[in-house]
């Protein structure tokens, strides 16, 4: 899922030079798979048979490699458009079917291990990248087709070693609860709200970060750029989950997107590779995490569905975040870079109102009974085995 979802931002510079695509088709493209995305997460919630089938898995499997490889077929924009929405919805299947059973037949495990599977994600971003990086070097050899090719070749590599994984089994039947009063509503909001503008702003940054660094550094510069963000988020699950264990969540969150606000204006405001590398870092580094200590915090609050509302807001402001920069994508990417790190820190203003009487486990335990298990819908869902043990 890495590779067949995020291959995109690496090839998009690509696109522009040798396919013709402007910059307002490739925000529409992006769109489409975030549409997608949004589409398969919300089949999974609407019914949970698909999170236990081994024949939507495999199937989404195959479908997902099959839009990759059919990318370089054609050069029609509207064909991109179906071709990236159905990759996005094959994409959450693919990603709740495996969450759901990864943090099923890991229930009695450490903590740890979920977190650092789901830095899968992190290492089919730095894969993708590698991949675009090496076409570099090739020079006039490789073009965007060949790397449409090849990460087909790679996403049917990694599919096959998935081809086996078992979903989870279907749960027992458990007792709903209910929201302890409007203190807990508060929080919920403003959770919602800051998860909802992350999803905006982390997608910018997720769609535009290679473009926006080859505007100023030299040709490789954005794809190692986003090979570092891969390296870098393949153990901050493990790490942000980790964290959340000794400090209050609500300002871990705070934390992690002022952190990545900083990294997403960075090569905006400052030109050249080592700027480029450490706004890679810390973007890598946060945007897992962010989503890890966000529905942790949903969870601890046993607010009814909280993973899938959290999930839904997220995925909407995915879909927006490219329509949003649109209009400034004229000038380059730097302005839109700006502007999602402006959304960022409002999204850490929204967290800043969580950490005001956050209530701890105790408090939350003897207002409700522990929410049922729900699909797990996103690249956000890392942090679930951490839930309710925050202060």
């Amino acid at each position: 899922m890495g590779v067949g979802r995020f291959v995109y931002t690496p090839i998009l510079p690509l696109m522009h030079i040798q396919a013709g695509l402007t910059a307002g088709a490739g925000a529409n493209l992006a769109t489409a798979n975030y549409a997608g995305y949004l589409l398969g997460a919300l089949a999974g919630i609407a019914i949970p048979a698909l999170v236990r089938s081994t024949a939507v898995l495999r199937t989404s499997l195959a479908a997902l490699t099959g839009s990759l490889a059919a990318m370089p077929a054609t050069q029609d924009t509207s064909a991109w458009f179906v071709l990236r929405l159905s990759a996005g919805v094959a994409s959450a299947l693919i990603f709740v079917i495996a969450v759901s059973s990864l943090l099923s037949h890991l229930r009695e495990h450490p903590a740890h291990l979920p977190g650092w599977a789901f830095g899968g994600v992190g290492a089919g971003i730095a894969l993708s990248g590698l991949l675009v990086l090496a076409l570099h070097w090739l020079g006039p050899l490789a073009d965007w087709r060949t790397a449409w090719y090849v990460s087909a070749a790679l996403a049917a590599l990694l599919g096959a070693a998935a081809w086996n994984l078992r979903p989870e089994a279907a749960p027992p039947a458990t007792r709903r609860e209910t929201p302890g009063g409007t203190g807990v509503h508060r929080w919920f909001t403003a959770l919602f709200v800051s998860y909802a503008l992350e999803g905006v702003g982390y997608i910018v940054a997720g769609t535009f970060l290679v473009s926006a660094i080859e505007q100023s550094s030299p040709g490789w510069a954005g794809s190692g750029a986003w090979v570092l963000v891969g390296l870098a988020a393949v153990p901050s699950a493990a790490l942000w989950a980790w964290l959340g264990r000794r400090w209050s969540r609500p300002g871990l969150l705070l934390a992690a997107l002022v952190i990545q606000a900083a990294g997403i204006a960075l090569p905006a405001l400052i030109t050249g590779v080592p700027a480029a590398l450490v706004s890679a870092a810390l973007f890598g580094g946060t945007f897992i995490g962010i989503s890890t200590l966000a529905l942790a915090t949903g969870a601890q609050l046993r607010f009814p569905r909280s993973v899938a509302l959290l999930t839904a807001g997220y995925s909407v402001g995915q879909m927006l975040g490219p329509l949003v920069v649109t209009p400034l994508l004229r000038h380059g990417y730097h302005q839109a870079l700006l502007l999602a790190a402006a959304v960022v820190l409002a999204a850490a203003a929204a967290a800043a109102v969580l950490r005001t009487g956050f209530p701890g486990r105790t408090t939350m335990t003897r207002r409700a009974s522990p929410e049922p298990s729900a699909p797990v819908t996103g690249d956000e869902s890392a942090g679930l085995p951490e839930a309710g043990r925050g202060r």
